[in-house]
């Protein structure tokens, strides 16, 4: 897993809650066994009209936002089914990061779509439902706008025409180091090889 640096990338706003495992990747680009080759289905219900071509009215489709590295949803993105091609097909569109909002009822990331998300070097970021509605806002009238992602002094500027927005967020400790050091689970645990090496060893006697 490459190492998570600092980045200034478009924006993209999907302007709904509750978006599901299955709208980000539908149950049918489920079969491959390869890992790779799911960026394409990447909102496919929405992003494709019926006979396969582009839905013009969808933001990946647009000109200023086909390119963007950061996503914007509202809360409980990526809700549903477990399935982790969700998130391969998020990170091989192109994304980077992820913002949504924290409620007090609700939080901004479904669990196990968080968790898969760092485990695949892609960012979460819980902003308030007022920060989000600011960059909905700027996003309606700036389409293509960028903003820069800082992990290492965790927060993300928004490079608006009147200014930068600057919004401060908190990652967890661990996946924030995680993520920093480009470490995936297995990259993790043999950070501390010799001392497995040596337990097993001793019990070995």
């Amino acid at each position: 897993m490459d190492k998570f640096q600092t980045f200034t990338g478009i924006v993209a706003g999907v302007d709904r809650a509750n978006i599901d495992t299955d709208a980000l990747i539908p149950k049918e680009h489920l079969k491959s066994i390869k890992r790779t080759g799911f960026g394409a289905a990447l909102f496919s219900d929405w992003r494709y009209n019926e006979d396969g071509t582009d839905n013009p009215d969808f933001v990946l489709n647009k000109p200023e936002t086909k390119a963007a590295e950061i996503l914007v949803t509202r809360n409980n993105c990526g809700c549903g089914s477990s399935r982790e091609h969700a998130v391969w097909a998020v990170v091989q569109y192109g994304f980077k990061a992820i913002i949504s909002p924290r409620q007090e009822d609700q939080p901004g990331f479904a669990d196990i779509f968080n968790n898969n998300c760092s485990k695949n070097g892609l960012l979460t970021i819980e902003l308030s439902d007022m920060q989000v509605d600011e960059i909905f806002q700027t996003l309606e009238k700036e389409p293509g706008v960028k903003a820069t992602v800082d992990l290492e002094n965790q927060k993300v500027m928004l490079h608006a025409s009147a200014g930068d927005q600057v919004y401060a967020f908190e990652a967890n400790a661990a996946v924030r180091d995680k993520l920093l050091k480009g470490l995936d689970d297995i990259a993790l645990t043999l950070q501390y090889e010799a001392d497995i090496t040596a337990f097993e060893r001793e019990r070995a006697v």
